[in-house]
């Protein structure tokens, strides 16, 4: 499927928004990224997390912590036969190799605190018709006549009987679009009510605010994905060089990086 036909995500608005040029590299060059150990954070947490909530939070929190363990030793070590100089890493406030190190330690304490925290604070995962948890719940709808994809992270069903998306965060971007769209897309997927959505930010080992979803357009939402989608069918990727460059996992490929002044590696 080429990328002009493909569905399109959240992440991909966001990124072609952010810099179209990078999406280009990323996406239609397929320029190898550099690795990152904070990419490996979060997808060793949200692994751990949704197998605690599987076992329906019966699951010991050694045995969470041991699942993300394995699950970030092994994709670090995996990054670390493509790329061994963990000089190269994209890494936050230190250098590679010992962000590699904090992260790993970091993650063990974070989802232990999960586990923590979901003892006391009792949590309803909403179960779709087929009797499945709404546990990293995938759709598939279309928005203005663009098919648009994605993954839930946990549905959770309130007292009311209404619908809450919930996004679980590692690090401290938080995207107001991205529930917006889960928002959506469960209304169109379901028939749900949704009025409410919100974050678990394991930074501070607990739940954000809730934020208001029952005025949320389908038309608002979909505006953003029809632009980012004619943009691209039209070639049109342009470059917004920034303090973004920074994390930018394609720099070392990117002309327009070049007139920023820094330590980009």
């Amino acid at each position: 499927m080429s990328i002009e036909t493909q569905p399109r995500s959240v992440s991909q608005a966001q990124q072609y928004e952010q810099c179209g040029h990078r999406y280009y590299l990323q996406r239609i060059e397929r320029v190898p990224a550099r690795p990152a150990s904070w990419s490996h954070h979060g997808v060793a947490f949200h692994a751990a997390v949704e197998a605690y909530e599987l076992s329906e939070r019966t699951m010991p929190a050694d045995r969470a912590v041991e699942l993300f363990s394995d699950r970030y030793s092994a994709l670090v070590n995996a990054d670390l036969e493509r790329e061994p100089d963990t000089d190269r890493w994209l890494a936050a406030g230190l250098p590679g190799g010992a962000d590699i190190e904090r992260r790993y330690h970091l993650g063990q304490e974070q989802v232990r605190a999960y586990v923590e925290w979901a003892e006391v604070h009792p949590t309803q995962t909403w179960k779709t018709p087929e009797d499945k948890p709404a546990l990293e719940l995938y759709f598939l709808i279309e928005l203005g006549g663009v098919n648009v994809r994605g993954y839930i992270d946990q549905v959770v069903q309130d007292p009311d009987g209404t619908l809450r998306p919930r996004d679980w965060k590692t690090g401290t971007m938080k995207s107001r679009f991205q529930l917006e769209t889960y928002t959506v897309a469960l209304r169109k997927a379901y028939g749900a009510e949704v009025n409410s959505a919100d974050w678990y930010l394991a930074k501070s080992s607990g739940l954000s605010r809730p934020l208001k979803m029952a005025a949320v357009a389908e038309e608002q939402v979909a505006e953003r994905f029809v632009a980012m989608d004619q943009g691209v069918k039209a070639g049109d990727f342009p470059a917004k060089p920034g303090f973004q460059c920074r994390f930018c996992d394609v720099s070392h490929a990117c002309f327009f990086k070049s007139n920023l002044s820094g330590n980009l590696k």
